[in-house]
């Protein structure tokens, strides 16, 4: 994938097959504006088409991970019709929805605090982790809208629970990085200084499974938490191993555990 400039963050490839997207507004703390709506879509239909990618990582520019949607812009909110507002939410929602429906695991780097539509942003990963500094809150309960904003009822519930979940959402208080891996809203806090470095070790084993397994089971992982059997679950399982043992990447895996050595996936 040959990345175009984007205006609202850069894009990077410091591993091989990792994918670096940072949100780069650091004066406005990487706030979410429409223009950043439309193209984190667009990104997002651009790596889904890129079979050489195996993880997106993604982490904010200065000192925040994403502060929410930018206040500067909100002001016109209450000015909108129905139909306009309803316009502007679903264009918000289309963009969080493409980053959580890639087919490659979405790893989120918080390096500070994510706010509003910057948490939905964060819970839209696969996998978070943190550095010390991170802090999560659900701001538009404080600003007169609904909390359950661009899927945080959905995914903030699943996370840590319907009780945590509505007192974070009722409340709007602040969630530091330490509370946060406590009640598994995050999978590990970094050390000081070592959050990239932390991620790209995560990474780097993700990538070295088989990119078809990998991406079969975040399919399978997400479905089947809007499933509501266990008959249903295992279905979908049944599918995806059946799948996978057509591909060229089994049998290597096969060979390589006879051998002793490690395997050398393609993909295919």
């Amino acid at each position: 994938m040959t990345a175009p400039t984007y205006e609202t963050f850069l894009i990077d490839e410091p591993r091989p097959g990792v994918v670096l997207l940072t949100l780069n507004r650091p004066a406005r703390y990487n706030a979410m504006t429409n223009t950043m709506f439309v193209e984190l879509e667009e990104f997002a239909r651009r790596l889904d088409a890129d079979s050489r990618k195996r993880v997106l990582v993604i982490t904010g520019a200065g000192r925040a991970f994403c502060a929410g949607y930018d206040l500067a812009d909100a002001e016109n909110l209450p000015s909108l019709g129905a139909l306009g507002m309803l316009d502007q939410q679903e264009r918000a929602a289309r963009a969080l929805l493409a980053i959580r429906s890639l087919k490659v695991p979405v790893v989120a780097a918080v390096n500070g605090p994510a706010a509003g539509g910057g948490l939905s942003l964060a819970l839209a990963a696969d996998i978070r982790v943190a550095s010390p500094a991170a802090k999560f809150n659900a701001a538009f309960v404080r600003i007169g809208l609904s909390a359950g904003d661009l899927g945080v009822s959905w995914l903030l519930t699943r996370l840590v629970g319907p009780a945590v979940a509505s007192e974070i959402c009722f409340t709007g208080r602040i969630v530091d990085a330490s509370e946060a891996e406590h009640i598994g809203l995050v999978n590990q806090v970094s050390e000081t200084g070592d959050l990239l470095g932390g991620v790209f070790r995560l990474t780097e084993q993700i990538a070295a499974n088989s990119p078809a397994g990998v991406q079969l089971s975040k399919r399978a992982l997400q479905a089947n938490l809007e499933v509501g059997s266990y008959a249903a679950a295992l279905e979908l399982e049944n599918r995806g191993q059946a799948l996978l043992t057509r591909s060229q990447d089994m049998p290597e895996a096969l060979a390589a555990f006879r051998e002793k050595r490690t395997p050398v996936f393609k993909g295919e």
